[in-house]
């Protein structure tokens, strides 16, 4: 199976690179970050404070010090700890679905030639009825596509998590158990698209498309756009 790298070059402008708003870049960055945060946590969850395993660690530490604690209370004491993870992973669940909102409303704001629907039809146009360069439009069309897919598991991601975050709140919410399973089944989704992109980009910057993770930083050709 190929997988998919993005290019460098603009389909729309053969000879030409890509060009990336400064608003875009911001939020490719600070999603990066915050997604990577966000898997943080919940790999410390399942290994450094997951709850039945502090829960022994808490009450043999103790038990040596002469102190004795039941299995509920040692329970109670690992659990803490596992809530404050999970506190953090909520604000960055904050901040994901804010990041979203911002992408959505920027696909509405950005230069014609920069929107992602513009850039799917056409690449897929020029697949269609262009005469050169087809592959690399269809190449760019499946690229694309799978961009939107991810920006829809990241929707999914968000819709859930806030479900989650406010079933306490809401009766309602904590009575649907397939917000959790979901959320917990797109986290893996997204683990995957996040390995495929970087080995695609790995893989674009050694063969034609060198460059492209420095115009993701710098907007590109004619860095200057708004």
């Amino acid at each position: 199976m190929e997988i998919p790298t993005p290019a460098k070059n603009d389909v729309d402008r053969p000879g030409k690179d890509k060009r990336y708003s400064s608003s875009l870049r911001l939020w490719h960055w600070l999603n990066a970050i915050v997604i990577t945060g966000s898997l943080l946590t919940v790999l410390l969850n399942s290994t450094l404070l997951n709850t039945r395993k502090n829960s022994a660690v808490i009450t043999a530490k103790l038990a040596k010090a002469g102190v004795a604690i039941n299995a509920g209370q040692a329970r109670t004491a690992a659990h803490a700890l596992s809530n404050n993870d999970w506190a953090v992973h909520t604000y960055f669940g904050y901040c994901l679905a804010g990041l979203l909102l911002f992408r959505f409303i920027l696909e509405f704001f950005q230069l014609a030639d920069q929107k992602l629907i513009r850039k799917i039809k056409s690449a897929w146009h020029h697949y269609q009825h262009g005469k050169q360069q087809r592959e690399t439009a269809r190449h760019e069309f499946w690229v694309k596509t799978l961009y939107a897919v991810f920006y829809l598991m990241l929707l999914t991601m968000a819709t859930t998590g806030l479900a989650l975050a406010f079933e306490d709140d809401v009766p309602w919410l904590k009575s649907i158990r397939a917000f959790r399973q979901i959320h917990a089944f797109t986290m893996y989704l997204i683990l995957a698209f996040i390995i495929v992109h970087l080995a695609g980009v790995f893989l674009a910057e050694r063969k034609d498309s060198r460059g492209i993770v420095s115009d993701m930083i710098n907007g590109g050709e004619q860095n200057n756009i708004q």
